[in-house]
């Protein structure tokens, strides 16, 4: 992935590290907090695109920013 972004989720860890196309895979199919939102459901495939390299890791940036706003999660930019 591009720059890493940091997710504010409830629960025990309040911040999420998002570094990775797969670490961003692995927190939407495991504690994502709604999981049939439209932006939800684009950016789940344009992850599992960008890891297959048929879209770049910044269009999955994108669509993960999309899908947290959705979902009401708040996110920080880390540089």
């Amino acid at each position: 992935m591009c720059a890493p972004l940091m997710l504010v989720v409830s629960g025990s860890e309040k911040y999420k590290l998002v570094a990775t196309l797969f670490k961003a895979a692995e927190m939407m199919t495991a504690s994502w907090p709604i999981d049939d939102g439209e932006e939800y459901l684009i950016a789940i495939r344009a992850g599992r695109n960008a890891i297959h390299g048929e879209i770049p890791a910044q269009d999955a940036r994108e669509a993960l920013i999309r899908a947290a706003d959705e979902a009401g999660i708040s996110v920080i930019t880390v540089h």
